[in-house]
């Protein structure tokens, strides 16, 4: 079908989405709850919205829309405090965190829903290992043409976002050695990366979507797994790198991160994006994915050797009016600690250091996710 329009939205508008590990509490491994904990939340209104994801020992919850950082956090917080809550009534655990530590993918059962059944069929092993936890961040736009923009506008700070975020250090019980390894399961599939540089709508929907869903490979934009991608339903662009981060606290800071930005990009405070500015995408994303907050990039104009830690504070600083606009100071405040004191990653790792096993790594993300003191 031909790709639908483009919806207008208010601009720099926030929704955001967070998939959570549902945790059995007798071993901390992943449980095949989401079934129950989703007949259990429907018996009174949920502060927003919660879904099935593709295997059972998953949720999402996504917000309504918000243009003001307290109460995107309010909500977020509310929303988390009903799922602990309905949690607590199933014996299930509710956390963040990109991976599971230790859970076996084999083990995992595919939620009874048609797209995901046949998602399963499509891409087989890859399915149940896609058992990993993001955060999505909706931006909103006023048009077509300016959601493209912001889209490639943001291609060199993609590499923030992940470094910020950063929660999957361990999978199937080992350290990988990377901050963020949830997004080596992404890139596995085969419409993941990065869109097409076409900065006008009528050139995606006619150069490039047509085409694609002529080759019979695309039915709709759900079919892409690309870092940021448009999203024409809701007049947005979906930002997808993140992990899902231990806090909501540090799922809002990032929120609004994005939006301060935004904006600042919005104004042409940079030179237009460029094709060429992807010559060091994958560079760059490999170096926040491996090294989070201690990684290096190329800056995409330059070619200048930037250390990512420093590139992030010095962003914070460039775009202080803007979050100051947006009443969104307080978030910005909570990645400049981020940036200082370290990624959900470095917490899981000292976690495991002091604690000695995976297992304990779970009890931690549990109780940073209830907001509960260590």
């Amino acid at each position: 079908m031909p790709l639908e329009s483009f919806k207008t939205s208010q601009a720099l508008s926030l929704g955001v989405e967070l998939e959570l590990q549902l945790v059995g509490l007798s071993d901390f491994d992943l449980a095949a709850a989401s079934p129950d904990m989703l007949e259990l939340l429907t018996r009174k209104p949920f502060p927003g919205s919660v879904t099935p994801e593709v295997t059972e020992s998953m949720i999402e919850i996504a917000t309504d829309i918000h243009t003001e950082y307290p109460t995107l956090l309010a909500q977020l917080v509310d929303m988390r405090d009903t799922l602990v809550c309905a949690g607590d009534r199933l014996n299930i655990g509710v956390c963040g965190g990109g991976t599971h530590p230790f859970q076996l993918w084999s083990e995992r059962r595919i939620f009874n829903k048609p797209r995901f059944k046949e998602v399963s069929l499509l891409y087989g092993y890859l399915t149940k290992q896609f058992t990993i936890y993001g955060q999505h961040i909706h931006v909103g736009c006023t048009n077509a043409d300016e959601a493209l923009f912001l889209l490639h506008a943001l291609n060199r700070y993609v590499p923030h976002f992940i470094a910020l975020s950063a929660s999957s250090p361990f999978v199937q019980g080992y350290d990988t050695l990377f901050n963020s390894a949830r997004l080596n399961s992404v890139f596995a599939f085969p419409l993941s990366g990065r869109a097409p540089f076409l900065l006008r709508w009528e050139d995606f929907e006619q150069r490039f979507f047509s085409k694609m869903e002529h080759t019979g490979v695309v039915k709709s934009m759900k079919d892409f797994y690309w870092d940021i991608r448009p999203k024409p339903e809701y007049g947005t662009i979906e930002l997808r790198v993140c992990d899902t981060p231990l806090s909501v606290e540090r799922a809002a800071a990032l929120a609004c991160y994005l939006q301060a930005l935004c904006k600042y990009l919005l104004e042409r405070n940079e030179p237009e994006p460029a094709e060429d500015d992807y010559l060091v995408y994958n560079y760059n994303r490999f170096q926040a994915c491996r090294f989070g907050l201690d990684g290096a990039i190329v800056h995409p104009k330059s070619y200048e050797q930037i250390p990512l830690r420093e590139d992030i504070l010095s962003t914070i600083r460039r775009i202080e009016s803007q979050a100051d606009t947006l009443g969104c100071v307080a978030a910005l405040e909570h990645i400049y600690q981020t940036a200082h004191k370290g990624s959900d990653a470095s917490y899981l790792r000292r976690e495991y250091e002091e604690r000695g096993s995976v297992e304990g790594i779970v009890d931690s993300a549990l109780q940073r996710f209830r907001n509960e003191p260590m």
